[in-house]
């Protein structure tokens, strides 16, 4: 069985559309939240993603913030001038879809999703092993599937040492999983490890394996619409490099 599993988005549609294409058939997909925020494309990918078959997506700090259900304060000036942005572009059925979606974890057979942390899964950041460790403890499974970082990684427990280390795999490489471990697939539409191909991973349940990949888009093209729709000229310069 082949999951595609996906996070921060972030308004991109060529990099989706570059990601859903290297990645071939799959039998379902996981969006781990940040449909929106900083790209040019909001509502083209929400409608991309919506036609997705056998998808399961959480909400993002950004969806929620788009939806108003979030003070725009937190942000800083950049994103939440491309949420205002966002916000009066986005439809209403677009708008209503992400509504449908939602803010707390899910739970699939041995996985917990959320875009943030399991224990807060819109907003915490797993950034590094004091963190994660905390958030081990806030759930059962024996994965956990994260974004909001843009980093592709993973936080592994060791059960007999009790001991958490942080892995930042070699992209292609087939890991073969052992519980517990929290996995980050890195993000479609604006990576931050100095990576700017777009960044998804593979997830086989049934011979518990993971696989990051990346994949190249045309950067230009969405810089391009990004300057054309007056967004922040910093949303379009990062994605060259990836940070």
């Amino acid at each position: 069985m082949r999951i595609l599993v996906i996070s921060d988005l972030h308004a991109n549609l060529t990099a989706l559309e570059a990601v859903l294409a290297d990645a071939g058939t799959v039998d379902a997909t996981w969006c781990l939240g940040d449909v929106i925020g900083y790209g040019p494309d909001p509502n083209d990918v929400v409608e991309r993603v919506r036609a997705i078959p056998n998808l399961t997506c959480v909400l993002g700090n950004h969806d929620v913030a788009v939806l108003g259900q979030m003070d725009d304060a937190v942000f800083n000036t950049e994103a939440r001038r491309s949420l205002l942005w966002q916000k009066k572009a986005l439809s209403d059925g677009n708008k209503g879809y992400l509504e449908s979606l939602p803010q707390e974890t899910l739970v699939i057979d041995q996985v917990t999703m959320a875009h943030g942390s399991p224990r807060d899964p819109v907003w915490e950041y797993v950034l590094n092993t004091l963190v994660a460790r905390l958030n081990f403890e806030s759930f059962e499974t024996d994965y956990c599937f994260v974004g909001h970082s843009h980093i592709q990684c993973l936080f592994q427990l060791d059960l007999k040492k009790d001991r958490v280390s942080l892995e930042v795999p070699h992209v292609g490489q087939v890991l073969r999983l052992t519980p517990r471990a929290i996995l980050n697939p890195g993000s479609v539409g604006q990576p931050r490890d100095r990576d700017p191909r777009a960044a998804y991973a593979i997830f086989d349940p049934d011979a518990q394996t993971w696989e990051p990949r990346r994949i190249t888009y045309d950067i230009p093209a969405v810089q391009k619409r990004i300057r054309a729709a007056g967004l922040p000229e910093k949303h379009a310069a990062r994605l060259v490099e990836g940070w």
